[in-house]
């Protein structure tokens, strides 16, 4: 099968979607299907190359004087190649490749990998729609998005190809007890409710010493709420325990050494940082929404809280580093059923997409009686 990847970029700054992108192209190229990604570029084409897939510039942007130029790019780009599939990870490419190609042999699959707000009619572009969620799936249904054109395949991230072929990353040495957090530093993230939630976890255990020594807090990633994060740290007191790491590209060696891993999300459709920590053994507490509760076995491979609850987030947490046993248990059942958050189930989720979607549309065309067949004529021509 000839597939065509389009995202807005390749590169290594924690975005999910493009890791999703190329975890999924990379296992398809090891499939011996004819794997194509389309993007601006970006540090991962190294990875592509080494898996025999070919990258193509195709510059995508929100821009619409940009447009023009994004269209006839990808018109090259299909005459060049002539795929079976054409998977769309971001709304630009699902524009470009809808209406790119007016004339169109190939069957365009859309993800939707996020809450698409103002955005949300640019998915319906595709020929099938996919939710890394069944929750997202619900949301897109809200929103009149039909049942019948949508398929769901959960976000996974065991075994991932970009992480997985990396060189052995270097141990981190971290103050234990601790909480690790690996996100971006954005609001939807939670960051601000886990800061508060340690700074409650910490009083609540100042009168434990004999049982508990000062807990530490690792927030790893960055984005453009850092600044703010860092200042809610010093205002509650905590900044001394607080440690911002920035960006890691491999956050392996951090959930190996997390006494609790802590995900407080107020919006998640499916991250995989929950298929990592998963994998990596650790004790998990993170919010009931979006995909989460999915990606946790519905709370028997981890701890769900209400988001927002910062209460009920500090006792669990407190509650986990106290008790090591209990964390011992939750590791143990991270570590199960680990099947389907894996790459390699992803995968083969696409494929089967991929092969009903191409099925569908060939049933079509088939139904497609061109119009001089059906629309009866008088004996002159006329209609």
């Amino acid at each position: 099968m000839r597939i065509v990847h389009l995202a807005n970029h390749a590169q290594t700054i924690g975005n999910g979607t493009v890791n999703m992108m190329v975890d999924l192209a990379c296992m398809q190229a090891r499939m011996a299907q004819d794997v194509v990604v389309a993007s601006s570029g970006g540090s991962f084409e190294p990875l592509l190359r080494r898996h025999g897939i070919t990258h193509i510039p195709l510059q995508q942007s929100r821009q619409p004087w940009r447009v023009p130029s994004m269209i006839a790019g990808f018109n090259r780009l299909i005459d060049r190649f002539d795929p079976d599939i054409v998977h769309a990870h971001m709304m630009t490419g699902a524009l470009i490749s809808r209406f790119g190609s007016m004339r169109r042999r190939f069957a365009l699959v859309t993800t939707a990998h996020h809450e698409l707000q103002r955005s949300a009619s640019l998915v319906r572009a595709g020929d099938r729609i996919v939710a890394v969620s069944r929750e997202l799936a619900n949301d897109l249904e809200a929103r009149g998005i039909g049942a019948s054109r949508m398929s769901v395949v959960l976000n996974g991230a065991v075994g991932a190809p970009r992480l997985v072929t990396r060189p052995a990353a270097k141990p981190v040495w971290l103050k234990h007890p601790n909480i690790v957090c690996v996100a971006g530093m954005y609001r939807r993230k939670g960051i601000a409710d886990l800061l508060q939630a340690f700074a409650l976890v910490r009083e609540q255990s100042a009168s434990e010493r004999e049982f508990m020594a000062e807990p530490h807090l690792y927030l790893v990633g960055d984005g453009p709420d850092r600044g703010s994060m860092e200042a809610l740290a010093a205002e509650l007191g905590i900044a001394e325990v607080t440690h911002f790491t920035g960006f890691v590209a491999d956050a392996r060696p951090y959930f190996a050494s997390a006494d609790v891993f802590a995900l407080l999300s107020r919006q998640d459709p499916g991250p995989l940082v929950i298929a990592e920590a998963r994998e990596a053994g650790c004790a998990i507490v993170a919010t009931r929404v979006g995909g989460i509760p999915e990606m946790l076995d519905d709370g028997a491979a981890g701890v769900l809280v209400p988001a927002g609850d910062i209460a009920q987030a500090a006792s669990k947490l407190r509650w986990l580093l106290l008790d090591r046993q209990a964390r011992g248990q939750l590791s143990m059942r991270a570590r199960q059923n680990l099947q389907q958050l894996s790459i390699e189930r992803v995968c083969n989720d696409y494929m089967a997409v991929y092969q009903q979607t191409l099925a569908e549309r060939e049933a079509m065309q088939r139904r497609q009686v061109p119009l001089d067949a059906r629309t009866p004529r008088t004996t002159d021509g006329a209609i």
